[in-house]
């Protein structure tokens, strides 16, 4: 019987702005589409439609660079919504998707912070600080 190779989630890469998330946890990216329904007389089930959609990206990372932190100085400056491209790259090599398909990647644009945006933490019984952000995007490629 084959050995099954299934892709592992410890094998990726993510990318902010360009730059590599070095710290990076955990990463996913959700595409959340708006469904109407709709029935008719006669008709036993029910239609639907996509009318549009949502695109969320989760990030968990171990605080290594104050990158959200001068997001934010910047758009208190500004008054700019900051923007971010974010590139997810899954790349386990040893499994059998990767032998027929390669590196599976994705690039979210238009990235904007979204909820509870982590400035600082303090906690006597913690170890060490990780920052977990929730982006939407307008585009994905």
């Amino acid at each position: 019987m084959a050995n099954k190779r299934r892709m592992s989630l410890r094998e990726g890469k993510v990318f902010l702005d360009g730059l590599k998330v070095l710290d990076s946890v955990k990463f996913d990216i959700f595409f959340k589409p708006e469904v109407a329904t709709s029935r008719a007389l006669g008709e036993a089930g029910t239609s639907r439609r996509y009318l549009g959609y949502d695109i969320t990206v989760n990030l968990t990372e171990y605080k290594s660079t104050p990158w959200i932190k001068e997001a934010i100085k910047k758009y208190l400056k500004t008054g700019a919504t900051p923007e971010f491209v974010i590139q997810g790259i899954q790349d386990d090599r040893n499994s059998d998707y990767y032998d027929e398909h390669g590196s599976d990647t994705i690039t979210c644009k238009g990235c904007v912070l979204t909820g509870d945006i982590p400035l600082m933490a303090l906690d006597s019984g913690g170890e060490y600080v990780q920052n977990s952000v929730t982006f939407g995007a307008n585009e994905m490629v």
